[in-house]
């Protein structure tokens, strides 16, 4: 396997698909870190040469990936719960942040249903 970025990419797909794998590129992200490397989107990992993955390694460390991105993220969500906005305190009650009703959905955000026990007569 192929480390690039602390991350082991699979070896046998191939190297536009397996970047993905890494946190915080996606399948554009990718395409233009390749053209920026100068190599095939259609060349598998097991493939290419030490060079070649110098120039990966290389073009990826100018983005911001992996932990660096995930701390970046939960920073700003603690900023967003310290300074007490209306998103950080959806965030506090894990209710949905951007807008959505809350009525009969958001069962992702709110965990299984908690239902209230019936009062006998």
């Amino acid at each position: 396997m192929a480390r690039i970025a602390g991350v082991d990419v699979p070896r046998d797909k191939r190297v536009v698909i397996s970047l993905t794998y890494i946190y915080g590129i996606g399948s554009s992200l990718a395409s233009e870190i390749l053209a920026e490397a100068g190599v095939s989107e259609n060349t598998r990992v097991r493939d290419l040469t030490e060079d070649e993955l110098g120039k990966i390694r290389k073009a990826v460390d100018q983005y911001n990936v992996e932990g660096d991105l995930r701390r970046e993220k939960s920073l700003n969500i603690k900023r967003l719960i310290e300074i007490g906005s209306y998103r950080g305190i959806r965030h506090r009650r894990g209710l949905p942040v951007r807008g959505q009703k809350t009525k009969n959905n958001s069962r992702t955000r709110k965990g299984p249903r908690r239902t209230v026990a019936n009062k006998r007569k």
